[in-house]
């Protein structure tokens, strides 16, 4: 979740908490039995719809979806097309260092995929197969939190009720009336808020999520099969601009030439390090095979031992 939906999610609740405020205080619209009998009811039923494995998934997909950072398809555009032209510059083999750094699985599986240099039908049947069960185990995460919200308002409704048979029971004993009343109206106010402001909205947002994570799969797919096939890596920006709305295509072109002048100036750059590095060891040894020879010693007759034999005059 991003600030300003934080913002307006903060916004909205304290205006609507203020409004219970307002119409006679928080303290009225507090009771514990009827919050026990929501709650216990919807637990109870959804243990008995769903594995525990499965529930406490839906509860981590959950948590996910509001507090990670989601890659937006702009970024996967900016991605793809630096893969493109590192892949064009340096080689499909330099992006297995690129692969390892690649946090999204989805996207790493795909440059495997790529370095190793698989077909392409093969490379969309693994991904496609990918998506297909990633979409299957996000619909099951999703129908969890809405068979809560389905239920909600139902146990809401049998605390309404327990408190009316309560009421019956009691009708001499205005003791029993006072503590009956809140549990029949307040317990349909939990189901009906209870589903309504924070049940349904997350699965609705798990679905939400789920759309743009299959869009940058796709979007991920498509690029990586591009780069497979050594597509021009303008064509690449065309056809992977296509994915982004009209307001998220301006700048892709200027974006190419400035990554493709990166990638081609790193590589002149090292093309001239080496050049470099091979003159410097080559130097030594020029400078041993011009200097001149030093005279060999040999033996002066008349017993006066090893001498120097002097040098030849340097015309």
């Amino acid at each position: 979740m991003n600030k300003k939906n934080m913002l307006g999610v903060l916004i909205c609740t304290a205006i609507f908490v203020g409004g219970f405020w307002i119409s006679g205080g928080l303290a009225v619209y507090w009771n514990l039995a009827a919050f026990l009998i929501v709650a216990a009811g919807l637990f109870a039923a959804l243990f008995m719809s769903y594995p525990f494995e499965r529930i406490r998934t839906a509860f981590f997909v959950a948590r996910s979806v509001y507090t990670e950072r989601h890659h937006t398809p702009d970024d996967i555009v900016r991605i793809l097309l630096e893969l493109s032209v590192k892949s064009r510059v340096e080689g499909v083999l330099s992006l297995e260092g690129v692969r390892q750094k690649i946090a999204d699985p989805f996207l790493r599986n795909a440059v495997a995929f790529l370095v190793d240099n698989y077909k392409e039908r093969d490379i969309r049947e693994f991904l496609n197969t990918e998506m297909a069960f990633f979409r299957d185990r996000r619909q099951q995460s999703e129908r969890v939190f809405q068979t809560l919200a389905k239920a909600a308002p139902a146990f809401g409704v049998a605390g309404s009720v327990i408190g009316l048979i309560g009421m019956l029971s009691g009708i001499n004993n205005t003791q029993a009336l006072v503590s009956s009343i809140p549990v029949a109206f307040v317990s349909t106010l939990y189901g009906v808020v209870l589903s309504n402001m924070i049940l349904a909205p997350i699965a609705e947002s798990i679905n939400f999520n789920t759309g743009a994570e299959m869009l940058n799969q796709k979007l991920i797919m498509e690029g990586i099969i591009a780069i497979a096939k050594e597509q021009n890596s303008h064509r690449l920006e065309k056809k992977l601009t296509s994915f982004l709305s009209p307001a998220e295509r301006a700048g892709k072109a200027e974006l190419l030439k400035a990554i493709t002048k990166k990638y081609i100036t790193r590589q002149r750059q090292a093309k001239a390090a080496k050049a470099e590095e091979t003159a410097r060891e080559a130097a030594p040894e020029a400078a041993v095979n011009d200097a001149v020879p030093m005279p060999q010693p040999r033996e002066v007759p008349g017993g006066q031992g090893l001498r120097l034999a002097p040098l030849a005059h340097m015309g």
